[in-house]
């Protein structure tokens, strides 16, 4: 039975509001300008564009001094070279969030990112990740990080090891991440690329149901 659900508390309008500078949108597509977009995100880079849009309406936040240019923009295209990121791409991805994981089974223990044995891949993780090893060998097989984007919202990044995918490790791991998520007063958040239908089939199982949103703005470095 189905635990349930944070949202009397958690709300993904504040973590987008937050994280984009203004919430719900009021048009098609909203440009609006934010101090948030010339600060160190979660990894220490800058994101300089970023949107998210549901398939009514959409924001896409940007420094404020660009806000003319990039509403008067033909295409996304155009976007970095406008906000003076030419030399990175633009990405669009899956967005999914939750206030009600599946209720299955944990995988994994909490460890600090810089642990011994943690793989390389979750160290520039705040905190502590979710890591499921072999209980015979110690070897890893699959673990989560947290991306803090702020106080309300917090995305999962899952990565399985070759060997072991195929048993259900990702998404009793993501399930596991998104109940703390929510257990600390925040809504769990998931991306993955348009036709990654293995992530996708991880984030259904794990109880982050396909809205019809996405995700969009300059790529990372």
């Amino acid at each position: 039975m189905f635990p349930p659900p944070y949202s009397s508390f958690v709300a993904i309008d504040d973590h987008l509001r937050e994280w984009l500078g203004v919430w719900p949108p009021t048009e098609e597509l909203q440009v609006t300008g934010s101090a948030r977009r010339t600060l160190p995100g979660w990894d220490g880079q800058i994101y300089p564009a970023l949107g998210v849009r549901t398939p009514e309406r959409g924001v896409l936040s940007v420094p404020p001094e660009h806000v003319e240019r990039v509403a008067a923009a033909r295409t996304m295209a155009e976007v970095p070279k406008i906000v003076g990121y030419a030399e990175r791409g633009w990405f669009e991805a899956v967005f999914r969030w939750s206030t009600r994981p599946a209720p299955l089974e944990d995988a994994g223990r909490w460890l600090p990112a810089t642990a011994p044995g943690v793989p390389a891949w979750l160290h520039p993780f705040d905190g502590e990740v979710l890591v499921a090893t072999d209980p015979g060998t110690g070897e890893h097989l699959a673990g989560v990080g947290i991306k803090r984007h702020d106080a309300y919202g917090h995305e999962l990044s899952v990565v399985t090891a070759p060997a072991a995918r195929g048993r259900g490790l990702a998404r009793r791991l993501v399930a596991q991440a998104a109940r703390r998520v929510l257990d600390e007063g925040a809504v769990p958040t998931y991306l993955h690329a348009f036709g990654n239908d293995a992530s996708a089939a991880v984030a259904l199982a794990a109880g982050f149901p396909a809205r019809g949103w996405t995700a969009f703005g300059i790529a990372e470095r």
